[in-house]
């Protein structure tokens, strides 16, 4: 053989870069999508290494994987890599799925509405995407329930002080922090240094001192970071910067305080953002929010109904938004290639 591994994929955007793996992985045993993805993590990190470091990819890169569902009702399932972990649910890479499975054919496409089911880790996903002239103009999906787990919390970070915090699970767990705490940053393209470097201090500062738990994924704990504030875009309520973490935070070494931002006003933590504005008596159901991502587009979020997880208030959200292919591609590994893991050069990277 040529190759030790070849993997063919579609490479998307929705400002943030997200990935589709469509070929090229063998058998995942597991009888679900959620066990999967955990024989993935344990018996083949390799391949989520390979095509998210470098030579393949690069900090803001995430990845997907299609994959037959196993509930009957689904029309397909997906696994999520990202550079720390395996999210249970990501927005923007449902939306990204959903793209590539219909415009290249691999479900039908129905115009003007297109309705299927993907199977998440997390669970079933209901979809609708609006089609046209064989184009997915935009996505809209039904996430797992979103709640606040804490409120207004205070938290000391090294070298910023005090800071007041919410965490919200939409998928993941945020910690979320008004950007108005640090009036030297303000969240545009030119500020992301600074707001990937303060997000990354609040986000371990979080981890140290503010537990958080999941009924249904016990272990999974505070991984990702938001600032947010007003916006003055007419087409907008709220803006956003996530920050997803590269490497691990070292408080002894400064290098290590950064991350990379995603570049998407970010689905998951929409919907974490509406559940702490929701328990704050702040965004009704089923009131548009418009969620402003740091390059300008918008997610826009809606919750649907009230639940509940466990001890916790939770809400059911939908979020609307849009992603663009933007490559086809196969990557391939060399049998002589020492670097089977990729790489990473801490110029860019935590």
């Amino acid at each position: 053989m040529a190759f030790k591994r070849t993997i063919h994929a579609v490479d998307t955007h929705a400002g943030e870069p997200m990935r589709v793996i469509t070929g090229g992985v063998p058998h995942i045993p597991g009888n679900t999508v959620h066990e999967k993805m955990v024989w993935l993590r344990e018996n083949d990190d390799q391949l989520r290494k390979l095509m998210l470091r470098e030579p393949r990819g690069y900090p803001p890169l995430c990845c997907n994987i299609i994959v037959p569902p196993s509930h009957p009702d689904a029309d397909a399932g997906y696994i999520i890599m990202e550079q720390v972990e395996y999210p249970v649910m990501s927005g923007g890479n449902t939306i990204s799925v959903v793209t590539v499975l219909l415009e290249m054919g691999m479900l039908p496409m129905k115009e003007p509405v297109t309705e299927l089911i993907l199977e998440a880790p997390a669970g079933l996903i209901g979809i609708k995407a609006e089609c046209r002239n064989g184009k997915v103009k935009s996505v809209t999906f039904k996430n797992v329930p979103a709640f606040a787990a804490h409120l207004d919390a205070k938290i000391q970070v090294p070298h910023l002080g005090e800071v007041t915090v919410d965490v919200g699970w939409g998928g993941m767990f945020y910690v979320i922090a008004d950007v108005r705490q640090f009036p030297h940053i303000e969240l545009t393209p030119e500020h992301g240094a600074e707001i990937a470097r303060i997000s990354a201090m609040i986000r371990q500062a979080a981890i140290e001192q503010l537990p958080v738990a999941h009924p249904d994924y016990p272990g999974i704990g505070i991984t990702i970071s938001q600032l947010s504030g007003p916006t003055d875009s007419p087409d907008a309520d709220w803006k956003n910067a996530v920050t997803v973490a590269s490497g691990e935070l070292d408080w002894d070494n400064p290098s290590t305080w950064t991350g990379a931002l995603d570049r998407c006003p970010c689905g998951t933590g929409t919907c974490a953002k509406m559940a702490i504005l929701h328990a704050k008596g702040e965004l009704p159901l089923n009131q548009d929010f418009r969620h402003q991502g740091v390059l300008g587009n918008v997610f826009t979020g809606r919750l649907v109904e009230e639940t509940r997880i466990g001890d916790y208030t939770a809400v059911v959200p939908t979020i609307t938004g849009t992603s663009w292919i933007y490559g086809l591609n196969t990557y391939v590994l060399d049998h002589d290639d020492p670097f089977t893991e990729g790489f990473v050069v801490s110029d860019i990277w935590a």
